[in-house]
């Protein structure tokens, strides 16, 4: 080996980082059997930082630029190895650097529903989705706290325990931005900006900053999406439980009528197709009716002809102990029509 290759090894000249991928945070600069001379040169390109350890001390940060490794330019290195005015060339330390790039389009999710206080459901489980981007803003801290001495430090492996703070912290963020969940789906700007403030310091803490928080769906697993839109509609019809009920059993005809037909269920043994028809007749005029009314105060319906069949009654006794089951009416409520259907058999 010749004498020039022999000292182009074992003494660096220029340090430097070119990225070659995405999503490496940290990376440090291969030392093994080579030293820095006095005078060589740090190249830190933008959205770059770099980072001198000394013996396992954090010594000088540089930001990018060029910079002359002097005395004058390590200061810190320079009291950590006493080398006062006399600059030891060649010399070993660590070099690392950090990209400060923004990480974009890193998920998050609720892998399971979570459960909530609100303002009008009470307690409510709930699903949300999104992204948010972060990048590297103290890199002596991200070294110490995450990084540390490794040869590379991607994304891929802070992900796990970013996710665990967003989740986290959902619950706090809902609870201070003030909304209750229909408002909440509503206003995903609202909720993502209280989100984002909740996680602000303990990105921190770790030596990242989080730039941008998106919200892009908050739902009800679909149980309970179910029966929020039963919510809904009682509330189109004025929440007028008779209305609500005529509604409620005519979109249930068609099904009664399809379990008779193909003889399954229990409401198409129990009703048929001849009954199911009989009873939308019944309804449609009730519902009929009652729009007639117009004024303040709607007519007293007609009671329902004494040979009500016993079927039909059963059928709707079944259909309002769904209701129940479901929240929609409450016990009181169901006793009351009960008592009422009981009344018309004969």
């Amino acid at each position: 080996m010749a004498l020039m290759d022999f000292i182009k090894k074992q003494f660096i000249d220029i340090i430097q980082w070119t990225e070659d991928s995405d999503g490496t945070l940290a990376w440090r600069f291969p030392m093994r059997d080579m030293e820095i001379q006095n005078g060589g040169t740090l190249i830190v390109r933008e959205s770059q930082m770099a980072l001198f350890v000394n013996e396992g001390k954090v010594a000088d940060v540089f930001g990018p630029g060029t910079h002359k490794l002097t005395t004058q330019t390590l200061p810190v290195l320079t009291y950590l190895k006493n080398w006062d005015k006399l600059f030891e060339s060649p010399f070993k330390s660590d070099v690392y650097f950090f990209s400060t790039r923004q990480q974009i389009d890193q998920k998050w999710g609720t892998p399971q529903p979570i459960t909530i206080r609100d303002k009008d459901f009470g307690a409510v489980r709930l699903r949300a989705f999104g992204n948010y981007a972060f990048r590297v803003a103290d890199p002596k801290l991200f070294h110490t706290e995450i990084s540390g001495t490794r040869e590379e430090y991607t994304v891929a492996e802070v992900d796990g325990q970013l996710r665990g703070l967003v989740l986290q912290n959902i619950s706090n963020a809902i609870a201070s931005s003030g909304l209750p969940f229909l408002d909440l789906a509503a206003n995903q700007i609202a909720f993502a900006d209280a989100l984002a403030k909740e996680l602000q310091p303990a990105f921190a803490k770790i030596g990242l900053l989080l730039e941008a928080m998106t919200v892009q769906n908050v739902s009800l697993p679909e149980e309970l999406q179910k029966i929020l839109d039963q919510k809904i509609g009682m509330g189109m019809v004025g929440n007028d439980m008779a209305k609500f009920m005529q509604y409620q059993t005519a979109q249930a005809i068609p099904k009664f009528a399809e379990g008779a037909g193909n003889g399954g269920g229990i409401a198409g043994d129990a009703m048929g197709l001849g009954a199911g028809v009989a009873l939308g007749q019944v309804l449609a005029q009730n519902l009929q009716q009652g729009l007639q009314g117009g004024g303040a105060q709607a007519a007293p319906v007609p009671a329902a002809p004494a040979g009500v069949r016993p079927d039909e009654v059963m059928a709707t006794l079944e259909k309002l102990g769904d209701l129940k089951a479901k929240g929609i009416l409450t016990q009181e409520e169901f006793d009351a029509k009960k008592a009422e259907l009981l009344k018309k058999l004969v």
